[in-house]
Protein backbone atom coordinates (compact mmCIF):
# COMPACT_ATOMS: atom_id res chain seq x y z
CA UNK A 1 0.00 0.00 0.00
CA UNK A 2 2.02 3.11 -1.57
CA UNK A 3 0.31 5.60 0.64
CA UNK A 4 0.92 3.98 3.94
CA UNK A 5 4.54 3.20 2.85
CA UNK A 6 5.06 6.90 1.98
CA UNK A 7 3.79 7.86 5.34
CA UNK A 8 5.58 5.56 7.11
CA UNK A 9 9.05 6.84 5.55
CA UNK A 10 8.08 10.36 5.87
CA UNK A 11 6.83 10.43 9.46
CA UNK A 12 8.21 7.51 10.97
CA UNK A 13 10.85 7.43 13.35
CA UNK A 14 12.68 4.38 15.04
CA UNK A 15 13.13 4.75 18.36
CA UNK A 16 15.63 2.70 20.54
CA UNK A 17 14.74 -1.67 20.84
CA UNK A 18 13.38 -1.65 17.24
CA UNK A 19 10.61 0.36 17.71
CA UNK A 20 8.74 2.29 15.06
CA UNK A 21 7.03 5.45 16.25
CA UNK A 22 4.20 6.11 13.77
CA UNK A 23 2.12 8.25 16.37
CA UNK A 24 1.28 11.03 14.03
CA UNK A 25 -0.75 8.90 11.82
CA UNK A 26 -1.70 6.18 13.49
CA UNK A 27 -0.62 5.56 17.24
CA UNK A 28 -1.61 8.93 18.99
CA UNK A 29 -3.12 11.19 16.73
CA UNK A 30 -4.91 9.28 13.52
CA UNK A 31 -4.81 10.34 9.92
CA UNK A 32 -8.85 9.60 9.40
CA UNK A 33 -8.02 9.39 5.20
CA UNK A 34 -5.42 6.96 5.77
CA UNK A 35 -7.27 5.07 8.01
CA UNK A 36 -10.29 4.68 5.64
CA UNK A 37 -7.99 3.59 2.69
CA UNK A 38 -6.20 0.93 5.53
CA UNK A 39 -9.88 -0.33 6.36
CA UNK A 40 -11.08 -0.08 2.49
CA UNK A 41 -8.00 -2.45 1.98
CA UNK A 42 -8.55 -4.78 4.33
CA UNK A 43 -11.98 -5.14 3.43
CA UNK A 44 -11.54 -5.70 0.06
CA UNK A 45 -8.64 -8.38 0.81
CA UNK A 46 -11.29 -10.10 3.27
CA UNK A 47 -14.87 -9.59 1.19
CA UNK A 48 -15.13 -13.39 0.77
CA UNK A 49 -14.72 -14.80 4.12
CA UNK A 50 -17.76 -13.82 5.07
CA UNK A 51 -16.83 -12.04 8.24
CA UNK A 52 -19.57 -11.34 10.98
CA UNK A 53 -16.97 -9.18 13.37
CA UNK A 54 -13.84 -7.20 13.15
CA UNK A 55 -11.44 -8.09 16.82
CA UNK A 56 -8.95 -5.75 17.59
CA UNK A 57 -7.41 -4.21 21.21
CA UNK A 58 -7.38 -1.45 22.27
CA UNK A 59 -6.21 1.13 21.98
CA UNK A 60 -4.60 1.54 18.39
CA UNK A 61 -5.90 -1.22 16.58
CA UNK A 62 -9.02 0.31 17.44
CA UNK A 63 -9.00 3.12 14.28
CA UNK A 64 -7.77 0.42 11.51
CA UNK A 65 -10.78 -2.11 12.85
CA UNK A 66 -13.51 0.24 12.68
CA UNK A 67 -12.68 1.44 9.25
CA UNK A 68 -12.36 -2.61 8.15
CA UNK A 69 -15.86 -3.08 9.52
CA UNK A 70 -17.31 -0.03 8.69
CA UNK A 71 -16.45 -1.31 4.70
CA UNK A 72 -17.95 -4.81 5.56
CA UNK A 73 -20.39 -3.03 7.01
CA UNK A 74 -19.93 -5.72 10.58
CA UNK A 75 -19.78 -4.37 14.24
CA UNK A 76 -16.33 -4.21 15.71
CA UNK A 77 -15.18 -5.53 19.33
CA UNK A 78 -12.60 -4.58 20.83
CA UNK A 79 -10.46 -6.67 23.63
CA UNK A 80 -10.14 -4.42 27.08
CA UNK A 81 -6.64 -3.96 28.86
CA UNK A 82 -8.54 -2.69 31.77
CA UNK A 83 -12.27 -3.79 33.23
CA UNK A 84 -14.78 -1.40 34.63
CA UNK A 85 -17.83 -1.54 36.43
CA UNK A 86 -19.99 -2.29 33.16
CA UNK A 87 -17.80 -5.23 32.40
CA UNK A 88 -17.28 -8.06 34.82
CA UNK A 89 -20.13 -11.02 33.22
CA UNK A 90 -19.37 -13.65 30.88
CA UNK A 91 -15.47 -12.94 29.88
CA UNK A 92 -13.41 -14.66 27.98
CA UNK A 93 -9.92 -13.64 29.72
CA UNK A 94 -5.67 -14.32 28.41
CA UNK A 95 -2.51 -12.60 29.19
CA UNK A 96 -0.47 -10.64 26.55
CA UNK A 97 3.11 -9.05 26.59
CA UNK A 98 3.43 -5.77 25.50
CA UNK A 99 6.94 -5.37 23.33
CA UNK A 100 6.50 -1.64 23.05
CA UNK A 101 5.50 -0.61 27.17
CA UNK A 102 7.29 -3.69 28.57
CA UNK A 103 4.67 -4.97 30.42
CA UNK A 104 2.03 -7.92 30.65
CA UNK A 105 -1.48 -7.20 30.10
CA UNK A 106 -4.89 -9.29 31.00
CA UNK A 107 -7.13 -8.90 27.84
CA UNK A 108 -10.87 -9.91 27.83
CA UNK A 109 -13.78 -9.77 25.75
CA UNK A 110 -17.59 -10.58 26.48
CA UNK A 111 -19.27 -13.63 25.37
CA UNK A 112 -22.05 -11.13 24.93
CA UNK A 113 -20.23 -9.78 21.69
CA UNK A 114 -18.21 -12.76 19.92
CA UNK A 115 -20.16 -16.13 19.36
CA UNK A 116 -19.19 -19.47 17.91
CA UNK A 117 -21.27 -18.73 14.96
CA UNK A 118 -19.45 -15.86 14.02
CA UNK A 119 -16.12 -15.35 11.56
CA UNK A 120 -13.78 -13.23 12.87
CA UNK A 121 -11.29 -10.87 11.34
CA UNK A 122 -8.60 -9.82 13.61
CA UNK A 123 -7.00 -6.60 12.72
CA UNK A 124 -4.32 -5.08 14.83
CA UNK A 125 -1.71 -1.91 14.14
CA UNK A 126 1.43 -3.80 14.73
CA UNK A 127 2.54 -7.28 14.30
CA UNK A 128 6.81 -7.52 15.99
CA UNK A 129 6.41 -10.81 18.26
CA UNK A 130 2.62 -11.87 17.98
CA UNK A 131 1.91 -11.29 21.53
CA UNK A 132 -1.17 -9.70 20.64
CA UNK A 133 -2.25 -11.42 17.75
CA UNK A 134 -1.43 -14.69 20.07
CA UNK A 135 -3.80 -13.57 22.41
CA UNK A 136 -6.55 -12.50 20.26
CA UNK A 137 -6.47 -15.60 18.08
CA UNK A 138 -6.90 -17.26 21.88
CA UNK A 139 -9.55 -15.19 23.08
CA UNK A 140 -11.54 -16.16 20.13
CA UNK A 141 -10.84 -20.03 19.94
CA UNK A 142 -12.19 -19.92 23.75
CA UNK A 143 -15.41 -18.66 22.47
CA UNK A 144 -15.40 -21.13 19.87
CA UNK A 145 -15.88 -18.72 16.41
CA UNK A 146 -13.94 -19.14 13.81
CA UNK A 147 -11.17 -16.86 12.55
CA UNK A 148 -11.27 -16.10 8.99
CA UNK A 149 -7.94 -13.78 8.48
CA UNK A 150 -5.83 -11.37 10.32
CA UNK A 151 -4.59 -8.26 8.58
CA UNK A 152 -1.85 -5.93 9.92
CA UNK A 153 -1.01 -2.27 9.22
CA UNK A 154 2.54 -3.01 9.68
CA UNK A 155 4.61 -5.89 10.31
CA UNK A 156 7.76 -5.70 11.94
CA UNK A 157 9.11 -8.97 9.55
CA UNK A 158 12.47 -9.19 11.20
CA UNK A 159 11.07 -10.00 14.40
CA UNK A 160 8.96 -13.48 13.41
CA UNK A 161 4.98 -12.46 14.65
CA UNK A 162 3.61 -14.09 11.25
CA UNK A 163 5.11 -17.81 11.98
CA UNK A 164 2.52 -18.34 14.70
CA UNK A 165 -0.31 -16.86 12.08
CA UNK A 166 1.00 -19.02 9.53
CA UNK A 167 1.18 -22.36 11.45
CA UNK A 168 -1.92 -21.77 12.75
CA UNK A 169 -3.08 -21.80 9.02
CA UNK A 170 -5.08 -18.52 9.33
CA UNK A 171 -4.55 -16.03 6.36
CA UNK A 172 -3.02 -12.98 6.93
CA UNK A 173 -2.19 -9.76 5.18
CA UNK A 174 -0.02 -7.36 6.36
CA UNK A 175 -0.29 -3.64 4.43
CA UNK A 176 3.52 -3.05 5.14
CA UNK A 177 6.39 -5.22 5.83
CA UNK A 178 9.52 -3.74 7.32
CA UNK A 179 12.30 -5.85 6.59
CA UNK A 180 14.86 -3.31 9.50
CA UNK A 181 15.27 -0.69 11.40
CA UNK A 182 19.19 -1.00 12.08
CA UNK A 183 21.06 2.25 12.02
CA UNK A 184 17.94 4.33 12.59
CA UNK A 185 16.81 3.57 9.05
CA UNK A 186 13.38 2.11 7.84
CA UNK A 187 13.77 -0.30 5.27
CA UNK A 188 10.42 -2.05 3.83
CA UNK A 189 10.35 -5.32 2.53
CA UNK A 190 9.19 -5.71 -1.12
Amino acid sequence: MQLLEDKILSEGRVLPGSILKVDSFLNHQIDAELMAKVGEEFAEYFKDKNITRVVTVESSGIAPAVFTALHLGVPVVFARKKLSLTLNDGLVTTEVNSYTKGEKNTIAVSKDYIKPEDNILIIDDFLAKGEVIRGLIDITKQIGANIAGVGIVIEKAFQNGRKYVEEANIPILSLVRIESLENNKIKLLK
